[in-house]
């Protein structure tokens, strides 16, 4: 049996602004400065104490915890010290998150790429997305927050796409009183499968037109106005518990991340800015030698970081963008809140990788949708943020940004089965003209009947077996085994 005890430490978190730099403390709910409005990032004032245990000291503490049988410790906070040492072990909502599952591609699949490549299948979270990484760190301060204050009641709010609301909905739903979940969804954009989710979970689901910027901006106004939390990546807390996403990958390759290449949608920007501050905390801390080359991926349909990294660098300007709809779903943002930190985090990844350390690459709908078929033909069961991530690496390997020496893993947010809809779209040929899919029919993959015009309650049991036999026999072209001898 493993004897892990819960951590003792515990830092000084505050919010620091990476726009005039200042500093609030982390007891307060905030989004934003209060004196510049820009966005904030959560820094452990205490972190250079962290630096008197080695690397390697670390890398057997995190080690260790992996067999522990303690909750608290069992999910993102096995990496405690790196996320939020803040709440305490009362504290820790634990649904099952985190651990998820580094699938190599099939070896037929990585041949027909040109390049080793895994998938990290983030849909096996307990919404099926990785919401639940950063929901379980913003959930557990939120515990330790009405706890430290006292409040009665806190109401729970977030724009979404989909996963967002479902992940909201759920760890309100287990945690209770006195948290109430409330999300804003842009109405028609969620699929249905997405939207069953924060239903079946009694949130309260409002519906607004428009897409997800304009429910942002609503969630913004009401999180200025009123004491609500705000569960977007807006939210720095969401941020910390995302990061455990490149502390997995590192444990998972055995802390060494050298020659490795992290393909990230961009979305909201909340999982790359994530992956950024995680792998340079670990790289400041000595947990790794090396620092892996980031890919930011978005389509050409919602694309304002490709855009502003597409310009000249002493040209550019940032300019959100209209979207056009999009199969990557959760991806369909013009305007990521979080893309100021992006900004900040990259130049600081650049300056200690080199320039090619971090690159956004563009893809097109129709390779998105057909990249996701070809990774579940293949055995995985990749979303089309998954599909996007997989294009964007085939969209590096032509354009020469990746080499064959290195390994790629693709970041599949969420489970295939939240976006099946599509598929079912593009089987069918039905995709609507704005989003610019012409589905190939060697693709499509539809159930076929077999005695259609059979009525089965007019015929005994044993004679509609029969028949059934022989229809898929003759379908399958299968020989009789006697006729064999």
């Amino acid at each position: 049996m493993n004897n892990a005890t819960f951590p003792e430490w515990r830092g000084r978190l505050e919010y620091v602004c990476i726009g005039c730099g200042s500093h609030f403390p982390a007891s307060n709910l905030l989004y934003t400065c209060p004196k510049c409005g820009s966005v904030l990032l959560l820094e452990d004032m205490a972190a250079p104490e962290l630096k008197k245990t080695s690397g390697v000291k670390w890398r057997e503490i995190f080690d260790g915890r992996m067999g522990t049988r303690i909750p608290a410790l069992s999910g993102i906070f096995r990496f405690y010290e790196l996320i939020a040492p803040l709440p305490d072990e009362e504290d820790i909502v634990w649904l099952g998150e985190g651990n998820t599952p580094e699938i190599e591609a099939a070896k037929r699949f990585q041949q027909e790429v040109g390049i080793s490549f895994s998938f990290k299948n983030d849909g096996q979270n307990p919404s099926a997305s990785f919401k639940d990484r950063g929901m379980a760190c913003a959930f557990s301060y939120l515990k330790w927050l009405c706890r430290h204050h006292g409040w009665k009641e806190v109401l729970t709010i977030c724009a979404s796409t989909g996963d967002t609301s479902a992940a909201a909905a759920l760890y309100a739903a287990y945690v209770g009183p006195p948290l109430k979940s409330v999300v804003l969804l842009p109405m028609g954009k969620v699929t249905p499968q997405q939207l069953s989710q924060p239903l079946a979970s009694g949130a309260v689901v409002l519906e607004l037109p428009g897409v997800f910027d304009d429910c942002m901006r609503v969630v913004e106004i009401l999180a200025k106005k009123y004491r609500v939390a705000l569960l977007n990546s807006k939210n720095s807390w969401r941020i910390l518990g995302q990061q455990s996403y490149a502390f997995e990958i590192a444990q998972w390759h055995d802390w060494n991340m050298a020659g490795l290449c992290l393909f990230v949608p961009v979305g909201n920007a909340g999982n790359i800015t994530a992956i950024m501050a995680g792998c340079l905390k670990m790289y400041e801390l000595g947990i790794i030698d090396a620092l892996p080359r980031i890919f930011g991926v978005q389509s050409e349909h919602a694309n304002p970081v490709f855009r502003y990294y597409g310009q000249p660098e002493d040209k550019r300007i940032w300019q959100p963008v209209k979207v056009r709809p999009s199969v990557a779903q959760a991806a369909m943002i013009g305007n990521p809140v979080s893309f100021p930190r992006v900004k900040y985090l990259a130049e600081k990844y650049v300056q200690v990788a080199g320039e090619k350390s971090f690159q956004i690459v563009q893809v097109s709908e129709q390779q998105i949708i057909e990249a996701m078929l070809a990774a579940n033909r293949h055995g995985h069961i990749a979303c089309t943020q998954g599909g996007e991530c997989l294009a964007g690496l085939k969209n590096a390997l032509a354009q020469g940004l990746i080499g064959a020496g290195e390994k790629a893993i693709l970041d599949s947010t969420a489970h295939s089965l939240k976006f099946s809809g599509f598929q079912e779209k593009y089987f069918n040929d039905s995709f609507e003209p704005e989003y610019e899919i012409k589905p190939d029919p060697a693709l499509a993959n539809r159930p076929e009947e077999l005695l259609a015009n059979v009525e089965a309650a007019s015929l005994p049991v044993d004679e509609l077996a029969a028949r059934g036999a022989d229809a898929v026999a003759n379908r399958l072209n299968l020989i009789e085994i006697e006729s064999e001898k």
